[in-house]
């Protein structure tokens, strides 16, 4: 006869109620991330070739109207210097650099606890299949207390919670330490090509700076911006 997997999480013992909630949380930081990522994943070459686009013929409004329409940390990253343009291009990459550090942190929220979650899952685990022994254990003293001989149903409940847990704490670290390292290596893509962009960006945007102020309304397009 099958056993369902709620009679497996009973037999289980008490470690397997934080395993659980470990995998609960697990669970919602890979959703929320997967759909944060999805959200920001852009056509980066096309975005920028366009606000470039618009740099060149000096449609710096226009410029910052494709910031705000295009998601994601680039953009964001993008306007900021723009803002600053006409400024020395130090003062431009300094802002620009600011914004992605910014955005970087925003987009490793999470992430680190999925990684302890990684961790620490086996651990509770092992900390069941401890229990389980020690159960196993004390059944045997109980019964040589008495006299009485050891029969395998006398250990079969310490037993089911020590392989159990470990089954289960093994489950739920897997997949946690798998996109653990995904996203971590999806984050640090994107801050090395947020930094190399930057630093195009950055130059890009020194030489295409007013010599001779045709571009004046700077001052209102950093309000805009809203630096």
């Amino acid at each position: 006869m099958p056993i369902s997997l709620l009679e497996l999480f009973q037999r289980g013992g008490p470690v397997m109620w934080p395993i659980l909630l470990a995998s609960v949380i697990a669970l919602a930081i890979i959703i929320e991330r997967l759909w944060a990522f999805y959200r920001t994943d852009i056509d980066g070459t096309r975005f920028l070739a366009g606000v470039s686009s618009a740099i060149q013929t000096r449609q710096l409004e226009l410029a910052l109207q494709l910031c705000d329409q295009t998601p994601g940390p680039l953009s964001r990253m993008i306007k900021s210097g723009i803002a600053q343009i006409g400024k020395p291009r130090t003062q431009i990459l300094e802002a620009m650099t600011e914004t992605a550090s910014a955005e970087i942190s925003s987009l490793q929220r999470y992430i680190p606890l999925l990684g302890s979650i990684g961790h620490m899952a086996p651990l509770l685990g092992l900390l069941g299949t401890v229990t389980g022994l020690v159960r196993c254990f004390q059944t045997i003293q109980e019964k040589a207390t008495t006299l009485n001989p050891v029969n395998p149903g006398d250990l079969a409940g310490g037993i089911w919670e020590a392989l159990l847990t470990t089954v289960f704490g093994l489950l739920v670290a897997i997949p946690a330490y798998g996109f653990y390292n995904y996203l971590a290596h999806r984050v640090n893509t994107m801050m090395h090509d947020m930094e190399q962009t930057a630093v195009k960006f950055s130059r890009f945007l020194s030489d295409e700076s007013p010599r001779s102020g045709s571009f004046s309304e700077t001052e209102s397009i950093e309000s805009h911006a809203g630096v």
